[in-house]
This record gives C-alpha cells, structure tokens and sequence, in this order.
C-alpha cells in the first residue's frame, strides 16, 4: 500500500496553498482529496463567468440551512463549493484582508503573543500575493496570486464611489492596510490575462508534475482514521469502492467550515453525548466540534434606475455577443469585470471608529435564490454586509451516514444587537442615493419600497431578505486546551487529545474577520503548513 507523509482533505483554497507550500517548500509527499471535479466550465475562468452560475449546483453543494425563529421560521440556502479551488473557483474574486484589530483580537484572546496577530499575518498575506499596482509595506510582488485592481468600472459603479465621498466618506485607494475605511475599490484576483486565478491556478500548478504530490478528485471521504490517539489515515469511497490510506506525519482537514466538522463527528471527535445520540462511539470528547458558527450576513435597498449604467442585460442577446468579442479579442470591457466594483467600508454610530458594516455597490437588481418578487431591471442594489456579527450558529450531524448533508444553524440576527446594526447600515445606504452624481441616475426605491421607513417594518424587511455573504468561519475554532470550547491548537494546528490530526481551514477562526475570507483563508493554511511542517522536526 502506497504510504504519504500527509493527507489533505479538501481541494479548495485552503488545501491547495498547504499542499503546494509542503511538497515544493519542505519536500513532503501528500496526497490531496477533492470531493469535486477537477476542471470546470472555460466560462468560469473569466471574470463576470461566476454569474452564470450563481443560481446552480453544478459546481457546489446547496446546504438548506435549519429553519430561523428569529427570521419567521425562513429558510434560506448556504452554497459551499464543489469544484478543485473551493471557494476561489467560483466566488467573486474579491481580495479582502480585513482589520488589523481582527487578527490582534485573536492573538490576545488565544494568549499566543505575535502569532496570528497582523503583523505576523501580514508576512503570509505578503509572501503569497503578487500586486499589481501596489507594493510595501502592505503588499507583496513575487508571490504566485494575481491579485489586480479593477480592469473595467461601470458608470453606476462611479456614481457611487463618488456620491459616498459627497456624503462625507474618505476615499481609501487600498482596503488592505490593516484599517479599510470609507469608499473605494476593490481589489481581486484576476491576472494580467484578464483571468480568475484560482488557488488552482496560483498554487497547485506550480507542483503539478512534482512526484511529491498525488491529487485524487470525486472523492468522498467518509471518516478519519484513529488509532491509539493517533491519525493514521482516511477511509474514502470512489466510483463505489471504499478505500483507506494512510499518513506517516499527519491527516490535514481543509473541507471546510461545514464539512470538517461534520468528518470530526463521523469519526467520534465532538460532543459524546451527542455523539452516541447518533450511534457514533466517541473517541476524544470536544464539545466545540461545530460551535460557533458565524458568517457574515446582507440585506439589500434596491433601487430602479433611469438608464443603463451597471449590468443589466450584459449577459443576454447581442450584448453578451459583444461584450464576449470584446474580452476574447482585446481583454476588455464588462467581461473582465467581477460585476461588483466598489464598496464602502461605514459605521453608522462612529465615523471614526471601526467599520462595522460594509455597502457593495451591485450595479443591478439583485436578490437571494429564495425571493421570487422583485422582476430584474436595470439599477442599483447597495447590498448592508454585517461585518462582525454577534450571533453565533452551529454544525451537527443529520444522521451517522456519511452521505447526508449536515444540519445548519445559520443564526442569522439571531443577536438583537446585528438587527439593530443593519438597520442602521440600510438607513446610511438610502442616504448616500440621495447624493449626487448618484441620485441623478435613480429613479426609485423598489425594494423595500419609500414607505418603508420605521425600525418595525425595517425589521421585517431583514428577515424577509437578508441573506449569506458566503463567508461561513468558527466551527473548529482555535484556542488553548484550557478552553473546553476550542479545538484546535494555534501553535500547531493539531486536534486538542489527538496527534497528527490537523485542522487549516476558516473553521479555525476564533472570530469572523471583517472582510471576504478567501485570502484570509490562504494565508492561514500558508502559515498552518509552516506550523505542522515545523511540529514534525
């Protein structure tokens, strides 16, 4: 039986930033375990490409989250990629570090000094990135991600950035300086090519024809494998087959925050009691297995327009033809564009403090799966992202079968404090339309409507809309064994109780950071490989 130091459960950023730092940088031979295909629709590599397929399954798994009390008994879908490249094969390509005090918070609650906090963060994020536009201190040149700032902007996208500054906002030219503030645009991951750049393309590539590393696709694993309080290996099934494989250094969990839990679980590490209540013997008893569950969390104001300015119909008839044309001939025009250009980094109670909301300026009318009244039509959705929530959700087995989806406790506005916070954050966004250049271009609020103006109706506009900002973190949450809600040591990212199991994904974040988590997420495996490579010496 072919033997490998390490094993890495899942494919998407995470496990591919730890799979290529392992074999190039320290010579380890891994296999890497994807639950998803291998390629993906040519479509998907250019920029606006993701768009298309929002709305399907084909390259992820639709999770229905646990009906909400506090939402009415809603509903609502959490989508979690299916695809090699997880997240950073679909998403939006936005690149989003966060706050300085996010990382800081972490290391003072979990007592570990200079690790985690910005500054040793900084060195990950730099060592990986390769701006194109901007250098030190903050920003990094040589590394293998392409990270750009904006190829096209849409007029909408202007008006907004403009009319957020005649609100009194600053304009911030970088959000990824430790302290993003005020309006501005974004960076994202595309190349000079004018395409996505996958963790694929940035970081598997680079060891595709290295010995050292072994990809398998359509994987399902089914459970990790312990033995005297070691990880040994994994037991997974392929067209059918159940096999099992074993690791001489390590298993590494990087299936993210839904499903690395729930492996945990399956294979008795959790709650005991709650364990057995699924006829799962328990091998090491950590309650905070799928705690903690947070995401970032939006409702939109929608707005009609008086023109074409943003997206609108881009994608449909002659338009498409030839914006396509244009993007495949010269590399230009709405193509290359992420379709979401700028945002606006606000607190509504403190104009100096912290951002606690983020605006995204969508340049069209855009809403979650599940609402089916609002008709599409050219305009302006200013989308209210709760960027540190409060309330907290939760992961647990639907049943001891590998193949059923977990249940989801998504807790969105469960904590009376975050509703009161978007309120807040809906409020500044009607203002900054009435501004110009931007109230020049819109016609009227559709959504919720002008006639909805207190906090009760405000409310229930919430419930009714708010939605995933696809940034699920927390459910293996770092932190010292003195804490019996955490789960994984931060010093070497191992299993508290267990030896050579190792967890790398966002369910370690302790708490969200205040931004989109796809580069957060690479720079933690970036420094998790470092950390386990450095437990094996």
């Amino acid at each position: 039986m072919k033997r490998y130091d390490y094993i890495i459960v899942g494919g998407g950023s995470s496990g591919c930033v730890a799979a290529w730092r392992l074999v190039e940088e320290f010579g380890a031979s891994v296999l890497l375990l994807e639950a998803g295909g291998r390629r993906m629709s040519p479509i998907m590599h250019m920029p606006a490409g993701y768009m298309k397929y929002l709305g399907r399954d084909t390259y992820l798994d639709m999770h229905h989250m646990m009906p909400q009390p506090q939402l009415d008994g809603r509903s609502t879908i959490v989508p979690q990629a299916r695809v090699l490249g997880g997240g950073s094969s679909v998403n939006a390509m936005v690149y989003m570090r966060g706050q300085a005090a996010d990382y800081d918070s972490w290391a003072a609650m979990m007592g570990t000094g200079h690790d985690w906090s910005w500054a040793d963060m900084l060195a990950h994020f730099r060592a990986l990135e390769n701006n194109d536009h901007l250098g030190a201190p903050a920003h990094g040149n040589a590394g293998p991600l392409n990270v750009s700032a904006p190829f096209h902007r849409c007029a909408m996208t202007d008006a907004f950035v403009a009319a957020v500054q005649n609100a009194g906002e600053i304009f911030t030219p970088d959000f990824n300086g430790g302290r993003p503030r005020g309006v501005g645009y974004m960076q994202s991951t595309i190349g000079p090519d004018r395409r996505r750049c996958s963790a694929v393309d940035a970081f598997l590539s680079r060891v595709w024809s290295n010995p050292g590393l072994e990809l398998r696709t359509q994987i399902k694993v089914d459970r990790v494998l312990v033995e005297a309080g070691q990880a040994k290996g994994v037991e997974f099934r392929h067209n059918g087959h159940v096999e099992r494989v074993h690791a001489d250094c390590g298993v590494i969990l990087a299936a993210g925050t839904y499903i690395t839990p729930k492996l945990l679980m399956l294979s008795g590490i959790g709650a005991a009691d709650q364990l057995r209540s699924q006829d799962i013997a328990p091998i090491c008893d950590l309650p905070g297995v799928g705690l903690n569950l947070q995401d970032h969390c939006e409702v939109p104001v929608i707005f009609r327009s008086n023109g074409s300015y943003g997206y609108f119909g881009e994608d449909r008839g002659w338009r498409m033809i030839r914006n396509g044309l244009q993007y495949l001939l010269f590399g230009s025009g709405p193509v290359t564009s992420i379709g979401v250009e700028a945002c606006a980094f606000v607190n509504p109670d403190d104009a100096e403090a912290d951002a606690t909301i983020k605006i995204y300026c969508v340049p069209t009318v855009y809403v979650d799966r599940d609402i089916s009244d609002v008709e599409p039509c050219d305009g302006l959705t200013m989308t209210c992202c709760l960027l540190r929530p409060r309330s907290r959700g939760k992961v647990m087995l639907r049943s001891n079968k590998p193949d059923d989806m977990p249940f989801i406790d998504g807790g969105f506005l469960r904590d009376p404090h975050d509703m009161e916070t978007i309120i807040k954050g809906l409020k500044l966004a009607r203002s900054f339309a009435r501004h110009s250049p931007l109230a020049g271009l819109l016609e009227d609020e559709i959504v919720p409507g002008d006639m909805v103006t207190d906090d009760e109706l405000l409310r229930g506009h919430a419930k009714r809309m708010v939605k995933t900002n696809y940034h699920p973190v927390g459910t293996c949450r770092m932190g010292p064994d003195s804490d019996p809600f955490t789960v994984v040591d931060p010093l070497s990212m191992s299993v508290h109780g267990l030896e050579r199991l190792y967890v790398i994904d966002c369910s370690v974040m302790p708490t969200i950071v205040s931004a989109n988590t796809n580069a957060p997420a690479m720079a933690i495996a970036h420094k998790a490989a470092g950390l386990i490579h450095n437990a094996q010496r």
